[in-house]
């Protein structure tokens, strides 16, 4: 009786090396800004400033009543709902398509360092921008010069 050696490709660890290294992007072509319903999830920016925290979401073709923005404990939660419905009538029959589009995301905020009083949000040109200021206490301050005496 004689003994089959298994050829094993030495290359197959390689891709998924890859794909940790470069975070499941080269091989997954699916794109991290679709949810498992394959609706899309809007793009998010964040800066940081001395003075306050900026969350950019692009959410183009919304309305500013489309979004629902709350706040619970130290998570902000951005969602929105847009429903549309067409009808088209004709002799002997009715079509309606009904289109939902939502998404939900959430950040969870610094409870020590956001004044969650004085947060703002705006929506212009398809950019959702919710400006969060950071408390007094929380804020970069100059560095103070001492004078050697």
């Amino acid at each position: 009786m004689s003994t089959v050696k298994k050829y094993e490709n030495p290359f197959n660890g390689f891709p998924k090396l890859l794909d940790d290294f470069f975070g499941h992007e080269l091989s997954d072509w699916r794109n991290n800004n679709f949810s498992e319903t394959s609706t899309t999830i809007p793009s998010a920016n964040i800066k940081e400033t001395a003075d306050n925290y900026q969350v950019e979401l692009a959410a183009p073709g919304l309305e500013k009543s489309d979004f629902d923005i709350k706040l619970e404990d130290c998570r902000l939660i951005i969602s929105s709902l847009k429903k549309q419905e067409n009808e088209t009538k004709e002799d002997k029959y009715t079509r309606r398509e009904f289109s939902y589009q939502s998404f939900q995301r959430s950040f969870t905020l610094p409870r020590d360092i956001v004044d969650v009083e004085n947060i703002k949000a705006q929506y212009e040109n398809g950019l959702l921008t919710i400006d969060i200021p950071k408390k007094e206490e929380a804020k970069k301050k100059a560095p103070k010069l001492i004078e050697i005496g």
